[in-house]
């Protein structure tokens, strides 16, 4: 006999539901055996997902500023690119085979399924190893995790997302996700802020808002050396100049470094949002993605989990959050 432990993914996070006893004796071997114990216990796709890196495929690479590229990556298996249904804000588990993962955060918005798409910083040995990849190499997903974007809270209402730097890599997913779905949600005002010219996370895509009178767009470099950039010159804030927001029906979404989001939420209750209007994606080392190695913690939350999205009014109170 053994026991097997029955979880369901709630917000998040894999709880244990149950605990069944089986009779092993009773197992088919193989792939049968598989598909009798998952008969047995109830093992959802989400679950699956959650705890299962998966094959898929690179389709294409693009290549963004420097040791930045835009992966498109294709699930192997149809029936779990049907599964796969993220948030904007959450993330995946990469699987480098023989290398190892890392948690990279979903690109793409949830309004396009099939292809998902990544945006990786060439940092570590797995991003290093992601890198010498080429069109049609495999790697493993697992995911999506985490916390992401209520979105269904911010639909009907004006929207402001205020990006730094690499954080324009995760927000696109939500600014796609309201340009797909424009109708529903109010105004909407962009605010992006790179160290420079050169340092514009999808440039070209992102020039095509300015034509857009749906939306504004507002974008800004930290220094501007060669002296030809026409836009505002100083950070991200110095935009808030050439921004009207009502409080009483804006919400806001930021990613970005700690810095940034100081001077961002003290700008925004300066003009009386409130802080359960504010919502923060935090950056923080995450390792397993299923709050059991502690890595993230972050006062009482698990980044991973509970996070990587918070609303101000939740972490307020720790001195460590930002």
């Amino acid at each position: 006999m053994v026991g097997v432990f029955r979880f369901q993914v709630s917000k998040g996070r894999a709880v244990c539901s149950r605990l069944h006893f089986l009779w092993i004796t009773e197992c088919p071997r193989g792939k049968e055996g598989r598909s009798w114990m998952k008969s047995k216990i109830g093992v959802t796709p989400e679950v699956e997902l959650f705890f299962r890196p998966h094959l898929a495929r690179i389709e294409r690479i693009f290549p963004q500023v420097a040791d930045h590229r835009l992966f498109q990556l294709r699930f192997a298996d149809g029936a779990v690119s049907e599964a796969f249904q993220h948030t904007p804000g959450q993330f995946i588990e990469l699987t480098v085979p023989g290398v190892g993962e890392a948690p990279i955060s979903v690109s793409s918005p949830p309004t396009r399924p099939g292809v998902i798409e990544i945006c990786v910083r060439k940092a570590g040995r797995v991003t290093s190893a992601l890198f010498e990849l080429q069109r049609g190499d495999q790697i493993a997903i697992r995911g999506p995790l985490g916390r992401g974007f209520p979105l269904e809270t911010f639909r009907g209402h004006d929207l402001l997302l205020v990006a730094g730097g690499l954080g324009m890599a995760p927000l696109r997913s939500l600014l796609q996700t309201v340009l797909d779905e424009r109708r529903a949600f109010g105004d909407l005002i962009l605010m992006y802020g790179a160290r420079n010219p050169d340092d514009i996370l999808f440039k070209y895509e992102l020039l095509g808002l300015m034509n857009r009178t749906d939306m504004k767009y507002l974008l800004s470099v930290d220094a501007d050396e060669e002296g030809i950039w026409k836009q505002y010159v100083g950070v991200v804030t110095g935009l808030f100049k050439d921004v009207s927001l009502n409080p009483e029906t804006t919400y806001c979404a930021m990613c970005g470094p700690p810095v940034m989001y100081r001077f961002v939420v003290q700008e925004l209750l300066n003009r009386s949002v409130m802080p359960e209007r504010i919502f923060l994606s935090l950056e923080r080392m995450m390792q397993c993605g299923v709050g059991k190695c502690g890595h993230c913690a972050i006062g009482p939350y698990y980044c991973c989990t509970d996070g990587p999205v918070f609303s101000y009014s939740e972490i307020r109170d720790i001195k460590e959050a930002i």
